[in-house]
């Protein structure tokens, strides 16, 4: 009897403090948060295993991910869009494991971010690592990966203090976060700058910017001041363009062979982003070669007008209406061209 009530007891104080927990970042504007993750991307790379005839799909660094709205993109093309691209990372992983793993023979929308595209091909390096880490998870997960990722989901979308995110923001509010900014009697350098979460996905990995992040200006400088420290630290390698180059050429002519469509897209970026582009990526040595050796189609926002001078809350990507603007203009700009996107 005892041991009954003091289950009841512990059952209640549990609730309780979970509720108090929540009710206290939820009144600090936190609200719940879907995480993109491996689980998120490993998802979406399965349906290359099932039919695929009427999808197109995209792979990339982030900036494809944001300013290409799926929903838009399926109402507007009568297409399945498949969103395979990674944070921060190279196409070129994603790209090899379509060509060797798959038979997909559709259309491949690959976005190009020149300082990530043409970084390197050196396994070990977080552009490639980071994309290539998500292969080797789709490869090797487990059913029990997989239930607890479903099992997670309800909790992500209805607690703002549960995280199970692949990235580490620093306005997460996770346990495992918070612990890790407690440094008790410890001297050193400053501490990195805060890297604030700027995203809001989907189950099918339809991401947006929050409104939140184009609203606050002040919210979106941390982001700005974040990208100027990794700008200017003058840690980035000099880029391989030989290498990189080659590597996507040689998986392009294997799935252009099959049947596959490549279509090329460079998503907008401004102020120091872009001026650091514009200054180590030169478009005719870098953009300009990636075409003409590939041979396929290839759209650059600076060739439009009408895509350019668009709102970029922190340089690197689309506020969401700009996104859903660039997405329909895209998509106009292809019918125009007559752009088959299925077989």
């Amino acid at each position: 009897m005892h041991l009954k009530q003091s289950l009841i007891i512990a059952i209640l104080l549990g609730i309780v403090a979970i509720a108090t927990w929540e009710f206290y970042w939820r009144d600090q504007g936190m609200v719940p948060n879907l995480d993109d993750n491996k689980n998120l991307w490993a998802n979406q790379r399965a349906k290359l295993d099932e039919d695929h005839s009427n999808t197109v799909v995209f792979i990339g660094s982030s900036r494809i991910l944001y300013d290409i709205q799926l929903d838009l993109w399926q109402e507007l093309t009568d297409t399945n869009p498949l969103m395979l691209a990674t944070q921060g990372a190279s196409p070129i992983p994603a790209f090899k494991d379509i060509v060797e793993n798959t038979d997909f023979s559709g259309t491949l929308v690959v976005g190009i971010t020149p300082p990530l595209f043409f970084s390197t091909t050196f396994s070990e390096a977080p552009p490639i690592k980071r994309s290539q880490t998500l292969v080797e998870y789709y490869q090797k997960r487990t059913y029990v990966q997989r239930i607890n990722h479903q099992l997670s989901i309800p909790l992500q979308t209805n607690l703002a203090f549960i995280s199970d995110g692949d990235e580490k923001w620093d306005s997460d509010v996770d346990l495992k976060t918070l612990l890790s900014r407690i440094h008790i009697g410890q001297r050193g350098p400053e501490p990195e700058l805060p890297f604030n979460i700027f995203e809001e996905i989907t189950l099918n990995r339809h991401m947006k910017m929050p409104e939140y992040v184009t609203q606050d200006t002040a919210y979106a400088n941390t982001i700005k001041k974040v990208w100027k420290s990794i700008l200017t630290s003058g840690d980035m390698p000099p880029p391989d363009k030989q290498s990189t180059t080659a590597a996507f050429i040689e998986l392009a002519e294997i799935f252009k062979a099959r049947g596959g469509q490549i279509i090329l897209l460079r998503c907008p970026s401004s102020g120091l982003f872009k001026d650091v582009e514009v200054k180590g990526f030169p478009r005719a040595t870098f953009w300009g070669e990636l075409v003409q050796k590939a041979g396929v189609k290839a759209y650059h926002y600076d060739d439009y007008p009408r895509l350019q001078n668009l709102f970029l809350p922190e340089w690197s990507h689309l506020s969401t209406e700009d996104a859903r603007f660039f997405t329909k203009e895209f998509i106009k700009i292809l019918k125009s061209d007559q752009v088959q996107l299925t077989n």
